[in-house]
């Protein structure tokens, strides 16, 4: 499940793209996954919804990413009383003098290529019509005539998710929806001292330049570079498992975004410059399927979940084996087996049966018997040490293959541009733990070996061969 490197292409995009993030987190505390999330979707050419309370950093994040793609940008805070003139500009009072219905859009939301709304949910009906044309054929009906507009990238903000499904068609227009918090106490301290080295704001007001760091020329290679990326049946197939999990959690998720997540996908692989999709692009579905946390937390387990591989031979697994064989080795070592010796059990029972037995008549000699630890034959114990043997090596193929699977997802994880290091930790961490209790369970297996090889052998071999222990 790592990348093969025979997938890995030059990153032609890299170090442009690892700068522009850089630009947009610089300064910036505990917003990292969002700086992400809006790159790669300026990247995409998609629409953003940043969904958290004020003051967490949104605008700003907006105003910076302006500042990637160059061209003007516009930024409004609507609200249930916010009219259409606010955002697509005002009625030209010399076209009506002609007869004509049109607006002066020019310094409005028409005319901008990235934009900020805030409080996007709280607008009327009329202007949320209008949104819906330009946000999904980037057009403005201007009169009688629809024109194209220069919009890349639009950034909306709310306090919540709306339940009203009057808004459900709205809400689909942003591929993007992540979520953003306050910082946590761990990063308190640095919030606090941020002020310090807080870059300055970047001026919403005027045209801006023509270009940025995220240039036409840029995003038109990308974009050709995606179109080659192969989507692998193997991801079809967890796309498809994905999709399972989300009809269970009744999650709705339309065929138009699934179609738009795959395209994300490709674009991810190009930007590093890999030929297909891997699997560690899944991680963002979460940003992509999600409209609140406790979604985007289920499909990061679910990702975290297949990186971690489903394997033949896991520690669960194991510890039931293991559990099986000591059950076993109990069972033979606290076997006990009848032995007949003439004299000796005679002497037994006189010893036992005290004068009573004295008077035994020689002419009627009864057989007495004790029980001794069971004596196994040469290929009862050799079999048992194959067999474990056998489970042995399979252990440490299998401790083999997880070092190699975690060095893979390790490297596929660090190089990814979109992925938060704290998630590849996370994953990390677990294959870890799964590879030091399968080196535990390996331990006890060895002891169990010694111990089968420690069984008393019978004076001869009746060659009985052993059933192996199964879990």
């Amino acid at each position: 499940m790592g990348s093969n490197p025979e997938d890995q292409r030059p990153e032609p995009f890299a170090s442009a793209l690892r700068d522009a993030l850089a630009r947009l987190n610089r300064g910036l505390v505990g917003r990292d996954e969002q700086a992400r999330c809006l790159l790669l979707a300026a990247l995409c050419g998609e629409h953003v919804l940043l969904i958290g309370p004020p003051g967490t950093a949104k605008s700003e994040l907006a105003r910076r990413l302006r500042g990637l793609v160059g061209g003007r940008y516009f930024e409004r805070l609507l609200t249930r009383f916010t009219v259409p003139e606010e955002l697509f500009g005002p009625l030209s009072l010399a076209a009506l003098d002609e007869g004509r219905y049109l607006r002066e859009i020019d310094g409005y939301l028409p005319t901008a290529k990235v934009a900020f709304l805030d409080e996007v949910f709280k607008a009327n009906s009329a202007i949320l019509n209008a949104l819906l044309t330009l946000l999904n054929e980037r057009a403005f009906d201007q009169g009688a005539d629809r024109i194209d507009v220069p919009l890349a990238t639009l950034v909306a903000a709310s306090n919540e998710v709306p339940g009203d499904d009057a808004l459900k068609a709205f809400l689909d227009r942003f591929l993007f929806r992540c979520p953003v918090g306050p910082v946590g106490d761990d990063a308190f301290e640095a919030l606090l001292r941020s002020a310090d080295a807080a870059d300055t704001p970047v001026d919403a007001s005027g045209d801006g330049a023509d270009g940025g760091p995220l240039s036409a020329d840029l995003l038109a290679r990308l974009e050709a570079a995606s179109r080659a990326v192969v989507l692998p049946a193997s991801i079809v197939a967890a796309l498809a498992d994905l999709r399972a999990v989300m009809t269970e959690a009744a999650l709705e998720v339309s065929d138009r975004r699934w179609v738009q997540a795959v395209h994300v996908l490709r674009v991810a692989a190009a930007s590093h410059g890999r030929a297909q999709v891997a699997e560690a692009d899944l991680w963002l579905m979460r940003w992509l399927l999600a409209t609140d946390a406790v979604q985007a937390q289920r499909i990061e387990a679910w990702v975290a979940e297949r990186l971690g591989g489903a394997r033949a031979l896991e520690p669960v697994r194991l510890a039931r084996i293991a559990q099986a064989w000591d059950k076993q080795l109990e069972i033979e070592v606290t076997a006990t087996e009848l032995a007949f010796d003439d004299s000796g059990k005679l002497a037994l029972a006189r010893g036992l049966g005290g004068a009573d037995a004295g008077t035994m008549s020689d002419a009627a000699p009864r057989m007495s018997a004790f029980s001794r630890r069971r004596r196994f034959g040469a290929s009862h114990v050799g079999a048992r040490i194959a067999q474990l043997d056998a489970l042995l090596a399979e252990v440490d193929a299998w401790i083999a293959g997880a070092q190699a699977h975690r060095d893979a997802i390790g490297t596929a994880l660090r190089d990814n541009l979109w992925i938060l290091p704290v998630f590849a930790g996370q994953v990390l961490g677990r294959l870890v733990e799964g590879e030091h209790a399968v080196r535990g369970l390996r331990a006890i297996l060895a002891g169990t070996r010694v111990a089968f090889a420690e069984l008393p052998l019978a004076e001869t071999d009746d060659g009985r061969i052993p059933e192996p222990v199964s879990a």
